[in-house]
């Protein structure tokens, strides 16, 4: 949509609420695609439903393989409370066999998440996001202050969009905090993980994700054994150019 301008979104609706500014989008887009994994995704699968016919919210998910049960549990749970198609996605079966080949299951812990995230998330999401226009997350601001501190409401996917075919990716959560996020999960009774009840704040992969202590933020349960600054999969790769 050529007519798009994230600059004149985010100056028009920067102060909305999600709901505003998902309804916003939709108005500018006519349909919605999110993507899925978290409590995040979950509010805005709830307010997008709440503005949107059901026919023009598409959300899809990302099956790495390595999820904890529960995650899978969720995933199915969030299908059959709103009565919605959860388009799953898989990584491609021979990259996957090619890497445990050569550098074994736990590849990671040696030099890195990003290869095997790459092979994992990033492919994955490429295929499904290919040809789309708008796509809707769930970050914040403060959900990893080394890489998200900048993000704006609505924003020009350069890593996953081209000038031939832009992806406009849409953040309606970039102001609220966790707190938000849970205050409106237990006021409208939105399903969850059931991890959070372990100390799970951020959840991702099984072998990459921990509780969190007491005070310690949310990121530093994924990838712990790397650098606190650059905690992102690929999916926003963006945020690291950002930085």
């Amino acid at each position: 949509m050529a007519s798009f301008q994230t600059a004149q979104f985010v100056l028009e609706h920067d102060q909305a609420s999600p709901k505003d500014i998902l309804r916003a989008a939709y108005a500018a887009f006519s349909e919605l695609t999110l993507s899925f994994s978290g409590a995040e995704d979950v509010v805005l699968i709830d307010l997008a439903l709440k503005i949107a016919p059901k026919e023009k919210v598409h959300v899809f998910s990302l099956d790495t393989g390595r999820l904890h049960p529960e995650t899978y549990a969720f995933i199915e749970r969030v299908r059959e409370h709103y009565g919605i198609e959860i388009d799953v996605r898989f990584p491609d079966t021979q990259a996957i066999q090619a890497l445990v080949r050569e550098k074994g299951l736990f590849s990671f812990y040696r030099d890195g998440h990003q290869e095997c995230c790459g092979i994992r998330k990033v492919a994955p999401l490429r295929e499904r996001l290919q040809g789309l226009t708008v796509w809707v997350t769930g970050q914040r601001r403060d959900q990893s202050p080394g890489t998200r501190s900048t993000l704006q409401i609505a924003e020009r996917d350069g890593a996953f969009g081209s000038e031939a075919s832009p992806l406009y990716k849409i953040n309606p959560l970039t102001h609220w905090t966790s707190e938000d996020v849970w205050t409106y999960i237990r006021m409208f009774d939105v399903p969850y993980n059931p991890l959070h009840e372990r100390g799970f704040v951020s959840i991702g992969c099984e072998p990459c994700t921990r509780p969190t202590l007491p005070h310690q933020h949310e990121r530093e349960g994924r990838w712990w054994w790397e650098d606190q600054g650059g905690k992102e999969c690929g999916l926003h790769v963006a945020n690291l150019a950002s930085r």
